[in-house]
């Protein structure tokens, strides 16, 4: 398709729990009955093993079957593939989201808001820098779902179309998932979407996804996908876009600001 469009599929599914066998299993048959002209995937945040905190009994290297899949199918499928999964490196653990190119290239972004109420601060590394991935003449911001909750560090100084969000986001927070979506798409004048998983994790928390998309004005794109495994697609349209910034140009009057 071109560049004026982007057709993209957010995956929401249940995740085995610790078990990136049986998670990449099951991804690869869903990714597998997608329609071919999509461009880019999204996968919920730690796709391989759901929201955990011992990231020794999952983490991989950027070498590892994990990110090796994500590399492969991108090719095969000729599609981006995005999701975040553990990475160790240099001893460090790492919530680490990863875009994959259907060339093979990988670009990633590490988890710079960790989740402190779950403990994720005392076994992950935070990261300090942002990722603006240029794709099919898309620019896009790629984060990870705690990240939702911190409007300064996504807010729209880089001039991108698309923000993502990616999440493990439990069922009992769900109206802040919904409400802050929605206002990180207004607030930036871009599309957004946030991919969540559904289902029960190893701890019992429960997830009910609400996967969406927003346009600029915030108008529903894709509605929150609720409670179920479900994969939607939808196609994002660049002049539209471009469009609404022309005539209302509010990020013309954004605040300019250091972060600290």
């Amino acid at each position: 398709m071109p560049a004026d469009f982007l057709h993209l599929a957010l995956i929401q599914t249940s995740l085995y729990w610790e078990n990136p066998d049986e998670n990449l299993t099951s991804l690869s048959q869903k990714i597998d009955a997608l329609p071919e002209q999509l461009q880019l995937i999204v996968l919920p945040e730690m796709f391989s093993s759901g929201f955990t905190m011992n990231p020794g009994v999952v983490a991989e290297t950027m070498h590892g079957k994990s990110v090796v899949w994500m590399r492969e199918t991108a090719i095969k499928k000729q599609v981006a593939l995005v999701g975040s999964l553990v990475i160790e490196e240099d001893k460090q653990y790492f919530n680490r989201l990863i875009f994959a190119h259907p060339d093979g290239k990988l670009e990633t972004y590490d988890k710079r808001h960790l989740f402190t109420l779950a403990g994720e601060n005392k076994v992950y590394t935070s990261g300090e820098e942002h990722l603006i991935v240029e794709y099919n003449g898309w620019r896009i911001c790629p984060l990870v779902c705690y990240d939702l909750r911190f409007p300064v560090w996504s807010r729209n100084t880089e001039n991108y179309d698309l923000l993502i969000y990616v999440a493990n986001w439990p069922k009992p927070r769900i109206d802040a998932w919904d409400g802050l979506l929605k206002a990180r798409a207004i607030e930036n004048m871009c599309y957004t979407t946030g991919v969540n998983r559904v289902g029960f994790d190893g701890n019992h928390h429960e997830y009910s996804g609400h996967s969406a998309v927003y346009d600029a004005l915030g108008s529903v794109v894709v509605a929150p996908q609720i409670d179920e495994e479900k994969v939607v697609t939808a196609v994002l349209d660049k002049k539209s876009l471009q469009s609404i910034r022309e005539k209302l140009k509010f990020l013309e009057d954004r605040d300019m600001f250091n972060l600290k």
